[in-house]
């Protein structure tokens, strides 16, 4: 029996776990994967204040122990439902475990969203990525592409320009939804093309990614490019469905919840990038965390 069952040990799910340990109340993470969440992949966190530059892993690091010193207890498995129980919350998961909690906080974040083209799935690992940090190291010296247009993408495209012969940045639109600053570093490499109005349309390559086929959107003009990986960066999406019974899900799938972390639902809060909200980065992360383990903590003491 715990006081409050966060699901997602991401930085919004241990801020929020600090938060409740510190308001005195017996806390448990559940987390799927391994703590930390997709930021753990980032070589180089810049823009977090105070800190200037810190690893994804090292963030994640520190944001665990801390939440551990204090208390917290982490559990792994993927959760299958919530059900709400006259006010008490029973949190299953796929091995059939099933934890209790006063009150819950949906921290799961979102996952890398797919382009959705043939072979896509059939080359993952095989040139076809969605974490450069993860997998860049691999292409060195070798011919790339990353697909996308936001911070993310910009983000990967100058960390493989450091490792790779040549980097082609593909977006669908005429301008990038990133960061200015990225961009214009991007403009002066040498070995960084733009491929702007473009979309990948097709994967070339038997046994792995050889090629890729980009599409003009203005004119429809097919060229192939040579590369031996691709890099996809063209968003997230939320993995809410287990929590359709629980909380409303706008038309792409986030928990309906405000800047109050409030599902609607009593006792259920939500917190980071599975939440609608306009700007999802890490700082909104932890305070989300911090906003919902509060609101939950104040609901308890109301019970």
């Amino acid at each position: 029996m715990y006081d409050i069952v966060i699901i997602g040990a991401g930085t919004a799910g241990m801020s929020a776990a600090i938060y409740a340990q510190r308001g005195g109340k017996k806390s448990l993470m559940l987390e799927k994967l391994t703590y930390g969440g997709q930021i753990i992949n980032t070589p180089d966190i810049e823009n977090y204040p105070g800190i200037a530059h810190i690893s994804g892993y090292e963030f994640s690091e520190k944001l665990y122990r801390q939440a551990s010193d204090l208390g917290v207890k982490l559990e792994h498995g993927t959760v299958s439902s919530v059900e709400d129980e006259g006010g008490l919350f029973k949190v299953k998961t796929g091995d059939n475990s099933e934890f209790t909690g006063r009150a819950v906080i949906l921290a799961t974040g979102a996952r890398n969203r797919h382009l959705g083209i043939a072979r896509e799935n059939e080359l993952v690992g095989k040139g076809v990525s969605y974490c450069a940090a993860c997998d860049g190291m691999f292409f060195r010296k070798k011919d790339v592409a990353v697909n996308g247009g936001g911070n993310t993408a910009l983000g990967d495209a100058l960390y493989l320009a450091g490792i790779c012969n040549k980097v082609y940045l593909i977006h669908r639109r005429d301008q990038f939804r990133g960061a200015e600053r990225d961009a214009e570093k991007l403009k002066v490499l040498d070995n960084v093309e733009f491929v702007l109005n473009s979309t990948v349309t097709k994967l070339n390559g038997d046994t792995k990614l050889e090629s890729i086929d980009v599409t003009d959107k203005n004119s429809g003009a097919v060229k192939t490019i040579p590369v031996s990986g691709l890099f996809v960066a063209i968003g997230q999406e939320p993995e809410n469905g287990a929590f359709a019974n629980l909380v409303n899900l706008d038309a792409k799938g986030y928990i309906v919840a405000g800047e109050d972390c409030l599902t609607g639902h009593s006792g259920v809060f939500a917190a980071g990038d599975c939440r609608t909200k306009s700007l999802r980065q890490l700082t909104t992360a932890a305070a989300d965390g911090a906003v919902a383990a509060t609101a939950a903590c104040e609901y308890i003491d109301r019970l």
